[in-house]
């Protein structure tokens, strides 16, 4: 999104002498990008400082200032932008959009921000003001960031990220000097003993991947990762022929910090990182340069979702819509329906070719359900401020969308004529999208038990009762379980994906199906009970668990007590007494045994 050339603006001139009207609209320019620099500055500057008070959250263990940071820094960037835009509609006032004014203004902002750090994090705030001005369909490189070259203007680091310490040592002496290293400004816990079993775990590890007798050097970053309950110490093994990731991941609680986890696995690490999962809390003034060393040790992660990680979302969703037009330009294939069951809510389609689904709210929701558009749009906002606890897929939500018309396949273009007519419009060339939402591509988890071996099978079913477990742990409950409303990720995981239906556990009402009075009550259609909108009857859970023989015994097996009123209750009345249950993102079985 950087590398404009800067050219001097051609505005008019009036011959009379009496007014230069070039050199007062360049005036103007430099006044409105002057603002919105400035703005960009100070919303950068509270970004980091609220990041930085991470580590003494988690030194301290106030979880709950840990929360509202989160919340805090979510908020920030809509509120900087929504102030720096009326800023700026009173500044230009009748010239607010005029294009060639805004042209002078980008390359007044190219200027200003030339030699920063984070250009990249610059140009997409930059772009969110001129977007909520002009609304702006598809792109215009005139007055928007677009191409993405800005490696070529944007300096390197002049230091390095990490420490680097030579494998002089045995493990546990550089794992002691890593350690100490971090400067963590609270005890361990049994420290002697904890580097112990982080030594036999790295060890056997390495041993395992053929690694240990080619370790060269450790590489760890200067700055520990916070999200939750937890830190992170993030780095890289180097060895003779390739590298390794390498995490040590912290926890703390009254009797001081241990280190929980050690992970060298790059799916592991990947799955800490994982969309559906909140942002990090890390400083750093090299966002660039950190995220190309996230993506060292993750390659397979798309460089939108590490931004998003380390809380750039803007800039994230920036770098997917850069990935989705490249894509487009070296592609052929055509936007189809997506595979699974049509929504009640949302027309979901995709492109066979790119991991990602498109979702757009429909016009009219079938029967029975009686939610909004407004509503629906509601929910995914709780998302995207809630701790996604590893089962909430990470979704980013785009305007005026422009596609070339032929890229539609013909079955989907109807569909959308049918059922998203208010928020399409269409040409005979092209097609805008005025509202629509992206989430990563999944397998629906109905299909998904249909379509892979038993043994593949049976984890799901179990993971989909984690994952509905999770969920709860974080104060969510889905509204509707069905298998349907599930995905499967590439690495196993299910996730929650359908948020029409979700609303907070302690928003809801559990109760258990009160007796019929007479035998026809039961065979009635509509229940015998008044039944509230937040109402919920675990005992029914069995009638919609939709899974049968092994599979269904499986389930109840190892999760009967979902269908239990008391479970819910207890879950409910330890969230609403202010318990944080906190999710972790590995298994239990990486988890170190004291």
């Amino acid at each position: 999104m950087g590398g404009t050339r800067l050219r001097e603006p051609v505005f008019p001139v009036e011959r009379n002498g009496r007014l230069n009207i070039a050199t007062d609209m360049k005036s103007i320019a430099y006044k409105g990008a002057g603002a919105i620099y400035r703005a960009f500055d100070e919303f950068h500057r509270q970004f980091k400082a609220i990041t930085a008070r991470a580590a003494k959250r988690f030194e301290r263990r106030d979880w709950s200032g840990a929360r509202r940071d989160a919340m805090e820094r979510l908020e920030l960037y809509t509120q900087s932008v929504q102030h720096i835009e009326r800023h700026i509609r009173r500044l230009l006032a009748h010239q607010v959009r005029d294009t060639c004014l805004w042209a002078a203004m980008k390359d007044r902002y190219s200027e200003l921000i030339a030699g920063r750090n984070d250009g990249e994090i610059a140009e997409t705030f930059f772009n969110s003001v001129t977007r909520r001005i002009f609304a702006t369909v598809g792109v215009n490189p005139e007055i928007e960031f677009v191409d993405s070259d800005f490696e070529k203007h944007l300096p390197r680091a002049p230091y390095r990220l990490y420490r680097v310490y030579p494998f002089r040592f045995s493990l546990e002496e550089n794992l002691r000097r890593i350690i100490a290293d971090c400067r963590l400004k609270a005890p361990f816990r049994r420290l002697d003993r904890n580097l112990h079993l982080v030594t036999r775990a790295l060890f056997r590890q390495l041993t395992r991947q053929s690694a240990l007798h080619n370790v060269r050097q450790f590489e760890i970053l200067e700055t520990l990762f916070y999200r939750n309950q937890e830190a992170y110490i993030i780095g890289r093994i180097i060895l003779k022929d390739e590298q390794m990731p390498f995490v040590l991941a912290l926890l703390h609680d009254p009797r001081g910090i241990q280190i929980d986890a050690v992970l060298t696995d790059i799916e592991d690490v990947s799955i800490i990182f994982s969309f559906t999962r909140s942002y990090f809390h890390v400083q750093t003034d090299w966002p660039r340069d950190l995220v190309f060393f996230l993506k060292s040790i993750m390659p397979h992660k798309p460089l939108s979702e590490l931004y998003n990680a380390i809380g750039y979302h803007k800039h994230g969703k920036t770098e997917l819509y850069r990935a989705l037009l490249q894509h487009l330009r070296y592609s052929s294939d055509r936007f189809q329906i997506a595979p699974g069951e049509k929504g009640m809510v949302m027309l979901v389609f995709d492109l066979p070719s790119f991991n990602i689904v498109f979702k757009v709210i429909k016009d009219r929701f079938a029967y029975p359900k009686t939610t909004s558009r407004e509503q629906v749009k509601q929910k995914y906002q709780l998302v995207f401020k809630h701790d996604r606890v590893g089962r909430l897929v990470d979704a980013q939500e785009f305007e005026h969308l422009q596609f070339d018309r032929r890229r539609f396949d013909a079955p989907l273009l109807k569909e959308m004529q049918e059922n998203i007519a208010g928020s399409i419009d269409v040409h005979p060339d092209s097609v805008v999208i005025h509202h629509l939402y992206t989430e990563r591509k999944l397998t629906p988890l109905n299909l998904y038990l249909s379509q892979e071996p038993f043994w593949k099978q049976e984890a799901a079913v179990l993971d989909y009762g984690r994952a509905i477990k999770d969920l709860a742990a974080a104060n969510i409950f889905p509204g509707d379980i069905f298998l349907k409303n599930f995905g499967v990720t590439r690495h196993g995981r299910v996730v929650f994906y359908d948020y029409d239906e979700l609303t907070l556990l302690t928003d809801c009402r559990f109760r258990r199906i009160p007796p019929a009075r007479f035998l026809e009550d039961e065979l009635a259609d509509e229940p015998w009970f008044h039944v509230g909108p937040n109402d919920v009857f675990p005992e029914e859970f069995a009638t919609f668990l939709e899974l049968k023989g092994d599979l269904r015994s499986l389930f109840l097996e190892h999760h009967g007590e979902l269908l239990q009123l008391d479970y819910w209750l207890d879950i409910q009345q330890r969230l609403r007494d202010g318990e944080y249950i906190n999710v972790l993102p590995y298994p239990q079985s990486k988890r170190l045994k004291w």
